[in-house]
């Protein structure tokens, strides 16, 4: 944990408060002496979000989210009854928000606190380019958004350097690496210099469409046969029973273990050889790579741009059969390699993107600002 500290009472608001962020909230939370009060809803059955209900060392408000269209969709907009309402319960010298103009609430939000004087912070992904008809709106809007705060923390290099594109001055934009895990507590289990049979490759997640593991099965069949991997696949979700059929159709050597938690997936990593994400997603990538383990990912929003580097890992195109086929020809034909990538996916995971970093660089933009 960090040693510095937030000195007064921070307030943070997120449309949706998702269980994978219950680490970094409570670690936050130990790094405001004034106490943190974290203000969120519940969200549409559609997304499929499992929410968090409780906070230990925070408090959790719960706000009345009223959605308009869907979140996919570029009309979407979302509306938080009670946001002042918490604001007045809650009086926090500083407030982190979603970076999100679709929230019209958070606009009265940052209001009430210019009003008191006290800071605002956003929070989030970036600002990729926007297209259709409304687009030119749509621009005008978000930036007149982002610059009515005072600050803006990005999940990547990537969201950083679009935040500056857009107008942000580059003194307001910081970056805190997109982390779910704490610094590995043990070092990375023990791997033979040898394979000892198949080479194992892991992919753990919600199994939903999105995540390709279709594409993943076509790549390890159009491999030479002694390169086919064992195929260890860790989860559950709606697209479980498709992904089972297409497997026993085009990779039957493919095993499904259903979902595994915490201390449940040491065993799977600490035998896996590589780790690969074919699709979107992937919060396992950072627990893989605290495990030591080389990893393979779809390139996505950004953030994976941060955690996969030559030296640790493979970044493919996306939906590319081909590219995910080569890239996975290449990592498993040299042993040697894939030791020394994940011996710097631990390193990465221990020195530059986790919990703890995270926490730190959150905690000196509000010092900075308060």
């Amino acid at each position: 944990m960090s040693q510095s500290l937030f000195q007064g009472r921070l307030g943070v608001q997120q449309r949706v408060l998702p269980d994978y962020r219950a680490a970094f909230f409570e670690a936050l939370a130990q790094a405001c002496a004034g106490g943190l009060s974290v203000f969120a809803g519940q969200p549409l059955p559609v997304e499929g979000i499992k929410p968090i209900t409780h906070l230990e060392t925070a408090t959790l408000f719960p706000a009345h989210n009223r959605h308009l269209f869907d979140p996919s969709s570029s009309f979407y907009l979302c509306w938080q009854g009670g946001f002042v309402d918490w604001l007045e319960a809650w009086q926090p010298d500083a407030l982190v928000v979603e970076a999100n103009p679709r929230y019209p609430s958070t606009r009265a939000a940052v209001k009430w606190m210019q009003r008191r004087g006290r800071p605002v912070i956003g929070w989030g992904l970036g600002a990729p380019a926007l297209g259709g008809r409304l687009a030119s709106l749509r621009k005008g809007e978000r930036l007149a958004f982002l610059r009515s705060l005072d600050g803006l923390v990005a999940y990547s290099q990537r969201g950083a350097q679009e935040y500056r594109q857009l107008g942000i001055p580059a003194e307001r934009v910081f970056v805190a690496p997109n982390a779910v895990s704490p610094p590995p507590a043990a070092p990375p289990p023990p791997r033979p210099a040898q394979f000892d049979g198949p080479p194992v490759v892991l992919f753990v997640g919600r199994l939903q469409a999105r995540k390709r593991l279709d594409l993943l099965f076509g790549a390890c069949l159009a491999l030479p046969p002694e390169l086919q991997p064992r195929l260890v696949i860790v989860g559950d979700g709606p697209a479980r029973a498709e992904f089972e059929a297409l497997a026993a159709q085009m990779y039957p050597q493919a095993e499904f273990t259903g979902a595994r938690h915490g201390a449940e997936l040491q065993p799977y990593f600490s035998r896996a050889d590589l780790f690969v994400l074919p699709g979107t997603g992937g919060l396992a990538v950072q627990e893989a790579m605290a495990q030591g383990l080389p990893v393979l990912v779809a390139r996505g929003d950004g953030t994976q741009d941060d955690l996969v580097h030559p030296e640790n890992g493979w970044q493919v195109p996306p939906d590319d059969l081909l590219a995910l086929t080569e890239t996975l020809r290449q990592a498993l034909s040299d042993l040697p390699r894939l030791r020394r990538m994940g011996a710097e996916s631990y390193r990465i995971a221990a020195e530059e993107i986790n919990l703890e970093k995270m926490v730190e660089v959150f905690i000196q933009v509000l010092q900075r600002q308060v």
